[in-house]
Order: C-alpha cells, then structure tokens, then sequence
C-alpha cells in the first residue's frame, strides 16, 4: 500500500483564484459551516427557520429528506438573488452551496433532477481519483469525496456512496497509469499497486490478457448517481431554496446585464445573477455563443445479468474498474441491477430532447467482443437493462465554467464531458466563489480556451 491518510487540498492549491481573498465561499471551502459565529438572525435569514434544520446539525439521527415536486404556479412571476437553472449535479451543488452562504436561490429545471434525459441521471457514477498527470482534478475529486461523504451523513443515507474502491488496469508501457501512480503518491491518495499473479488471484473474474499490473484507489467508489441528485436537491429544499420544474427559452438582451428570463410557459424569473448549469441544453440556451463548443454525445451503458448464484460480482468481490486502454468501465453488481459496463469512447452527435435511447444491435456485439476477452462469465449473460445517455463535452474534456461574455451577472457552467459527476461539489463551490467575487475563472475552465474541433485531452 502506498500513500497515507486523506488530507484536504488547501483551496489555492485547486484554483489559484481562491488566494484572492477571504471571503465566505473560501471558508465554506476549507470546512467552515456557513451559521459559525453568526448571530442567530442571521441564521434564521440563512436557514429560513429559528434553527439550522435536524439535517444539518453535526449528528444528525434525522430521517431521509426527500425530493418534493411541488405543482407550479404558473400563474405568478418569481423573484431570487440568483437563479440556477439546471438540477444536475453542477447546478444543484452550485444551488445548495449558494443557500449555505445564505443567498435566496431558485432552481429551475426542465424534466426534474435525476431525470432519464439527463447526464446526472442513470444508476450509478465512479467516484476516483485517478487522472494521470491531471493534478487539478485529482485534488478537486478528493475534496469532492470528502464533501459527497458529509452529504450523505448529514441526511442519513450513507449508502448513496459505495465504497467499492476502483481499480485501474495497466499495460506494461502504460504512461497514463505511470502518471496517475506518480500523482497518488504526491498527494497521498491511498492506493494499491498490484502485480499481474495478485489481480488473478484476487478478481479471478478478469481475464487479464495484456493487463501486467494494477492499482487499486482503496477509499473510492460508486456514487448512485439518481438518487444522489434527487437527495441533494431535497437538502437545498428543506434549506430554503425554491424549486421550479420549468423549460427556459433562450435569454434575450441587448444590456450589459441579464435582468430576466422567461419560461416557455410565459413565466418572469428576475434575479440579480444567473448560473445556467444545464449541460447538454447549454448549446441550445446560447446557440450563438455554445452550438459548436459543447459537443453532445450519444452514449449507450449496459447491465448485464450475473449468472444464478454467482456472488462474484458483487462489490466485496469486484471493485469498480477502469481500462482506460480500451476506452471501457465496469462496475460492480449493485443493488441487484446486474453488472454496469460501458464504452467510454464518444459516440455521434446527439439531442438530449428528442434522441431515441434505445441501443444499436452493434454495439451489443461490440461489447460481447469484449467481454469475451476481459470478462468471459458474462460474454453471453443477458442484458436486462440498458441505457442511452449523453456526454456533453468541450473540445478537449476540461470543464466550462466562466461568465458569460455579453451579460456580467450571467455564468457558464457545464462541460461535464463524461467526468464530471463527481466533481459537483468543488465545482458548486467554485462557482459561488466567483458569483460572489472571491475568484478569477480557472484557466482551464475559461470560455476562451474552448475549441470546435475535438481533441480528448482528459480522461
């Protein structure tokens, strides 16, 4: 075993822009509960009640919070300090960090968080944090762990996170798990490396083939995706943020500041600052600005059924894992769903709204090709469920989130690109930062630096 314990990354060393000061989203970052040393009407203005609610407090025996679809009132216009439009994991972390830093929030979405057509929706999400040399995602992943985890505790469902750990598969010349390795070990990821006779011995499931070594992230795993969106959305709920299920027509505005927008049925939302996180919909919000920098992907997952009474597969017994020299991830027979495979490579061009989710008969024979080199037990299993979702991703996979070039209150945030999931509370932290002014945009998160040609730098 190599590495040590889990320490969080300070906030400068995960944007150089947080050092610029150090205001409230910089101490939310650090760790500091938003009510610390507050008076209490402040926190009464902040939790919208006398007390922070039961969820909230440090050892909460608190039942579940739910999701609540209230029916809209269509019939009145809505009033905010800053509206999120998108209840995916990006917009609905950017929504519950704003209300701890006690902003007046609506968030708005088109079909609901966690739904079939979103890229935050789907069963399960790998948590890790390898990313070869990519240190910056590495360090966001570990605070971002961090704060999944105190998440869940705070509103009682810890097993929304699975700790299955991830194991990744290595060539012999494999330059990209070399890289990740390096950077476990200068940022003490706890991890396993693992030599070719221990991954037979231990997954006796894989047919290795070419694999010559492995490691094994020992405190990563598999966020339930869905419900973990659903269950977020609730907790920034019962905080006091507002939820609109809405469509929004693209924003119109010949001012320097956006003041409005409006939903298709007609609906004024006025707000002092917008955060459009709304993934693959951003290109047809901003068609001027995003059609040909955000590229939407089809991409197809498939469950496959374990044979009767094979407990193999279950995540005691097989971690998640990543061979990324196949472009192909695996994850663990959870929640009796089957096994969950997937072909990371990018597919064709794709409408989140209207796109047929059904898989092509091709792309079954592909994965059967594969299974029957890397995982034979399941070459000819069933596959009782399978799935059609979307990437959403920029030229080169880092993330877009930036302010909007033509309105100053307005901000961008998406490109999720396929590795985004786990990332939504650092990037829901980030984003407060910058609405409040305590940041610059990173770098490699500008509008400036996006393409229109794709060139896949991140993995």
């Amino acid at each position: 075993m190599c590495g040590g314990g889990y320490a969080p990354p300070t906030a400068a060393r995960l944007f150089p822009g947080y050092a610029r000061g150090s205001g409230l989203a910089l101490r939310i970052l650090l760790g500091h509960r938003p009510d610390q040393g507050r008076s209490p009407k402040v926190k009464r203005h902040l939790y919208g009640g006398a007390e922070p609610p039961p969820h909230i407090r440090r050892h909460s025996r608190s039942p579940p919070v739910i999701f609540d679809a209230k029916p809209n009132d269509m019939t009145k216009d809505y009033t905010a300090e800053v509206a999120v439009v998108g209840a995916g994991v990006f917009g609905a972390w950017t929504a519950y960090q704003l209300r701890r830093a006690g902003v007046d929030v609506l968030l708005v979405d088109a079909y609901g968080p966690g739904n079939s057509r979103a890229s935050s929706g789907g069963e399960s999400r790998i948590l890790r944090l390898g990313y070869g040399p990519d240190v910056i995602y590495t360090r966001m992943a570990q605070r971002s762990s961090d704060l999944w985890r105190q998440l869940f505790a705070a509103i009682n469902r810890p097993q929304l996170f699975q700790p299955t750990g991830v194991l990744w598969l290595a060539r012999d010349n494999d330059p990209y798990c070399e890289a990740t390795r390096k950077t476990f070990q200068e940022n003490k990821v706890k991890f396993e490396r693992l030599e070719r006779e221990v991954l037979s011995r231990r997954y006796p499931q894989l047919n290795l083939g070419p694999v010559a070594w492995g490691m094994l992230e020992l405190d990563s795993g598999v966020l339930l995706a869905r419900q973990a969106v659903q269950a977020l959305v609730a907790a920034a709920q019962s905080l006091g943020v507002t939820y609109l299920q809405a469509a929004i027509r693209p924003p119109l505005s010949e001012e320097a500041r956006l003041a409005s927008i409006e939903t298709t049925e007609g609906v004024r939302i006025t707000a002092d600052k917008f955060v459009f996180a709304c993934g693959p919909w951003l290109p047809k919000l901003f068609p001027e600005l995003l059609a040909e920098l955000i590229h939407v992907t089809r991409q197809e997952v498939f469950f496959l059924g374990v044979p009767a009474g094979d407990d193999l597969f279950l995540p005691d017994k097989m971690p998640a894992w990543i061979d990324f020299n196949d472009l192909v991830y695996g994850i663990p027979n959870l929640e009796n769903r089957g096994v969950k495979i997937a072909i990371d490579e990018h597919g064709p061009p794709f409408d989140p709204d209207t796109g047929e989710r059904i898989v092509l008969e091709e792309s079954v024979m592909r994965l059967r090709r594969y299974l029957a080199r890397r995982v034979p037990a399941l070459a000819d299993a069933p596959v009782p469920e399978t799935r059609v979702c979307q990437y959403e991703n920029t030229s080169n996979g880092d993330f877009l989130i930036d302010r909007h070039p033509a309105f100053e209150n307005t901000w961008l945030v998406g490109g999720g690109s396929g590795h985004g999931f786990k990332h939504g509370p650092v990037v829901g932290e980030h984003v407060v930062s910058l609405v409040s002014g305590d940041a610059k945009v990173e770098p490699r998160f500008a509008l400036s630096t996006k393409e229109k040609v794709q060139q896949r730098q991140v993995y």
